[in-house]
């Protein structure tokens, strides 16, 4: 993403708040897509354009179950599936984000140094007039994912070279504890599987955004939010 295309987004991103309220910008991608940066970086920008509180970034990754949770569920060797995710709490807190603007609301984070979430991380406030959510499955059509469409003004997808997400999740495992054996097995065997499901969603998507680094891009789908 050059520096042109993120001022570009996060202006499109501002257009989208209406005069009153706030707006709900979803970005979506695979693991290792960057999806993350981008949505770090729209905000960020959005906030140099229109001054600070004006955006809030707002992660998906805050609804991960707990640990013990996936234990007991017997899902933590694939954590990161649709299935590791309260998927029905991230629809409740983007519908609280749309209602609730004159008071404050707490988002969960996630702790990678944890690897936990932690509640009450995000706060944003009644002045916030984007929240840029990120996430990788906010566009897959099944309950309650389908349900998050809806409350988003836009929707924009990630879209990166598969070799090219695989050598960024291998390093990111790796960065993070695995042996680079373990990392490139989590990043073919969980993360990929993953990946099958939501690049099947990016049709759904207003936008679709190069994530591959470089001369990065942005196309309009002609079937978006039909």
């Amino acid at each position: 993403m050059t520096t042109t295309d993120l001022d570009a987004l996060a202006r499109r991103a501002l257009a989208l708040a209406p005069a009153e309220g706030r707006a709900i910008v979803g970005i979506a991608g695979s693991p290792g897509s960057g999806k993350t940066t981008l949505a770090r970086g729209v905000a960020g920008r959005v906030e140099e354009l229109a001054g600070p509180g004006t955006a809030v970034y707002l992660p998906m990754d805050g609804f991960h179950l707990a640990n013990a949770t996936l234990d007991a569920l017997g899902r933590h060797d694939r954590k990161g599936a649709i299935d590791t995710f309260d998927g029905w709490g991230f629809v409740a807190l983007l519908e609280r984000v749309l209602a609730e603007t004159g008071n404050p609301v707490y988002a969960p984070a996630f702790e990678r140094t944890v690897d936990e979430p932690v509640a009450g991380s995000i706060p944003i406030p009644p002045g916030t007039r984007i929240v840029i959510a990120e996430g990788n499955y906010l566009l897959v059509d099944a309950d309650p994912w389908a349900r998050i469409r809806p409350l988003l003004a836009e929707s924009w997808f990630v879209a990166t070279p598969e070799e090219e997400r695989m050598r960024r999740l291998v390093d990111r495992h790796t960065r993070h504890g695995r042996t680079p054996e373990a990392a490139a097995a989590w990043a073919r065997d969980v993360d990929g599987a993953n990946a099958v499901l939501i690049e099947a969603s990016a049709a759904r998507a207003t936008l679709v955004v190069d994530g591959s680094g470089g001369s990065a891009g942005v196309s309009d789908l002609a079937a978006a939010h039909a």
